[in-house]
């Protein structure tokens, strides 16, 4: 009863202002006439009857925006959680971007969580971006966030989100048409700082130190999932070296190396890590500031593709094992709190 009331008293401003403006047309002597300043008068009266429905129509419209930027804002906390800003000895940061105007989110993906197994950390990246990629982001974190902790080894985890998103797709798309993949990095950082990798079609990492920036591809990586099955046999990890006790190892979507400036020009990401490295020792934080400044300052706008980015810093000299370095509390490292952010 509530609601029929509000929409009654909804419709009513509008339905007098439309009542007004036909009698005015039928009952008015002046708008009977066709000289000039007749016509001019009659204009304005119409001109102010559809200036005040797009007015009282626009203030719901509002409302129910803002309020889906707040359900996208949940649903952003609730998927994309922010990261502790130190997990089992790594200083973390992260943050995400949607390329899809007055979305929360995209269809870029991360997690850092730390096992029985070492430092897991997983960055991914769904075919297409904003609203819709939310159901497969949904899918893979939630199966990351179990299998990290169940499987001894990176390929077990990659297999179980291989299944997962299987049967994501067959829900989805019950015909088989599904054309949805998803590209994947799975890092294992061990207690000694030993560094795994398996690539499904995703960017390769960078490793900051205080002498270089480079990019650690070993090898080639395997088809984004949701493209073609795995391979039946096992899955050897890739070995990406050691994080030594000031080393940063940065992770990111293609969204980031491929945005380009006004005149086309893709972005510096090589040469904006070195000058980040540079100024060792740095944080993770800051190093994640360096890069979104430089890519706010590159693209001068939404960007083209979602982006995220997210640094592991090692900055003790103990083991990374070490008692007293498991994760100190959430919220430092919330998705948008950077100058990427967009403004």
């Amino acid at each position: 009863m509530i609601r029929i009331r509000g929409r009654v008293r909804s419709l009513g401003l509008p339905a007098v202002w439309g009542a007004t403006a036909v009698t005015y047309k039928l009952a008015c002597p002046l708008a009977q006439q066709t000289d000039l300043p007749a016509r001019i008068v009659t204009s304005a009266v119409f001109f102010a009857v559809g200036t005040g429905l797009i007015l009282h129509a626009r203030r719901p419209l509002t409302r129910e925006l803002r309020q889906l930027r707040r359900v996208a804002g949940a649903a952003q906390s609730a998927l994309l959680r922010p990261l502790p800003s130190r997990v089992d000895g790594l200083d973390v940061a992260a943050v995400q971007v949607s390329a899809e105007r007055g979305a929360a989110i995209g269809g870029d993906l991360y997690e850092v969580v730390a096992t029985e197994f070492g430092v897991r950390a997983v960055m991914g990246d769904v075919r297409g971006h904003g609203i819709g990629a939310l159901g497969t982001v949904a899918v893979v974190l939630g199966c990351f966030r179990e299998a990290a902790h169940d499987e001894k080894d990176l390929g077990g985890v990659l297999r179980r989100l291989e299944r997962a998103l299987d049967r994501h797709l067959r829900q989805e798309h019950p015909a088989g048409d599904a054309e949805e993949f998803v590209t994947l990095l799975l890092v294992e950082i061990r207690a000694d700082g030993e560094m795994l990798a398996l690539n499904c079609g995703h960017p390769w990492p960078y490793r900051l130190s205080r002498t270089e920036v480079a990019q650690l591809a070993p090898g080639d990586p395997y088809p984004p999932l949701g493209l073609f099955p795995l391979p039946d046999a096992d899955l050897p990890t890739a070995g990406l070296g050691c994080l030594e006790p000031g080393d940063a190892l940065f992770l990111y979507t293609d969204g980031a190396q491929d945005a380009r400036d006004g005149r086309g020009r893709f972005f510096p990401l090589t040469a904006v890590l070195e000058s980040a490295a540079r100024d060792a020792p740095a944080s993770s934080r800051e190093v994640l500031t360096r890069v979104g400044t430089a890519l706010r300052h590159h693209i001068r706008g939404a960007p083209a593709d979602d982006i995220a980015l997210l640094v592991l810093t090692n900055d003790r000299d103990a083991p990374l094992g070490s008692a007293g370095n498991r994760a100190s509390g959430r919220g430092a490292s919330a998705p948008g709190d950077t100058p990427l952010s967009p403004r």
